[in-house]
């Protein structure tokens, strides 16, 4: 359990059971309250307000499991994805989390350090934001939500493009590489696949500027979170059919790749998250000095009291987790000599001296 979340996760009850909640039509279920905190604050959705200072969005919070609840249950419910939530849950059975136990629900993010304009893809983290164009004097806000995307060999192209159509119940149609595969297989596949339960791209999809690639729906909701698709991006069905009829054609989708995430609080505090996808040989300890500088996080001469060591440590064992950056600086005790160094006869002569 990451240091930052100690300090600010909330505590959520479940009333019904996740797994109940699964077997049903989740746009229905989603609409009605399911959970209450103990202070009686609503259950957060996917749209967040910007905040007026800093890159802060939203708060982790604990679910307690039911007997039947998986952790994919919960957090398709709660609005995250398969990586997400075993990150933040590493102690915790993927299929049996057991009666009782606590789920923690990774809903606190770092945006993305780029415009906030359009649909934001951050693939390192497989998380979409979508920052809607807003009305003269309306508050603007963000809208965030888990993915799945390419796997190893079939990534997802990173760049800016834009949607261009948008097509409800869409025909799927196999690309060459795919039927050439499975005929390889001896298991020939169709040239189309109508709209239906068997479709891969579920009942919404979005086409991209880029040949081929689209932003859809899936009819396999548990891999959303993963790497498992050939370079589209994957949304659970009722995620994509709340953004589906209000994102206009020629959004501008930007694609990025940022391993590494820092950012401030309302307050100026700062925070990093490094992601497991980080590519040491192409970001580093000094990477991530350089955006906390260029961000205007720190001052140049704060950077030597960060304890490199443990700085090693996050890169060597990145958890994806959101972290205090105070939680990287050198103590006091570390950084100063005085009688902590000293041996037992020197502070013994030190005292006989002072007693004379």
């Amino acid at each position: 359990m990451s240091i930052f979340m100690n300090r600010n996760t909330k505590h959520v009850a479940l009333k019904i059971s996740v797994s109940a909640v699964s077997r049903t039509t989740l746009l229905g279920v989603l609409a009605r309250p399911l959970w209450a905190y103990g202070n009686e604050v609503t259950l957060p959705d996917n749209r967040y307000p910007l905040p007026e200072r800093g890159d802060i969005i939203g708060q982790d919070y604990q679910v307690i499991a039911s007997k039947e609840d998986t952790l994919i249950d919960i957090a398709r419910v709660h609005k995250v994805g398969y990586e997400e939530i075993r990150a933040a849950n590493p102690d915790v059975s993927l299929w049996v989390p057991g009666e009782g136990t606590a789920v923690t629900i990774p809903r606190q993010h770092i945006l993305p350090h780029v415009d906030r304009t359009g649909i934001v893809i951050n693939v390192a983290e497989l998380r979409l934001y979508y920052y809607p164009d807003v009305s003269e004097g309306e508050a603007p806000w963000v809208e965030t939500y888990p993915i799945g995307i390419g796997r190893d060999g079939y990534d997802t192209p990173l760049g800016i493009t834009e949607t261009t159509i948008r097509l409800e119940n869409p025909a799927w149609y196999p690309p060459r590489s795919m039927r050439e595969e499975a005929a390889a297989r001896g298991e020939p596949a169709p040239a189309v696949v109508p709209p239906g339960p068997g479709n891969p791209l579920g009942e919404h999809a979005i086409l991209l500027d880029t040949p081929g690639y689209l932003i859809h729906g899936t009819n396999q909701p548990d891999g959303i979170g993963m790497r498992a698709s050939r370079g589209c991006i994957r949304m659970y069905p009722e995620d994509i059919g709340s953004i589906f009829d209000n994102v206009p054609r020629g959004t501008q989708v930007n694609i990025i790749d940022q391993p590494i995430k820092v950012g401030a609080n309302e307050q100026g505090d700062a925070f990093v998250q490094v992601f497991n996808t980080v590519d040491e040989e192409r970001a580093n300890i000094d990477t991530l000095k350089a955006m906390l500088l260029s961000q205007l996080l720190v001052e140049e001469n704060d950077l030597a009291a960060l304890d490199n060591q443990r700085l090693n440590d996050l890169f060597e064992r990145p958890d994806d987790q959101i972290r205090t950056l105070s939680s990287f600086y050198q103590s006091q005790n570390e950084s100063d000599e005085g009688p902590a160094d000293m041996d037992i006869y020197q502070m013994i002569s030190q005292v006989s001296h002072a007693d004379c």
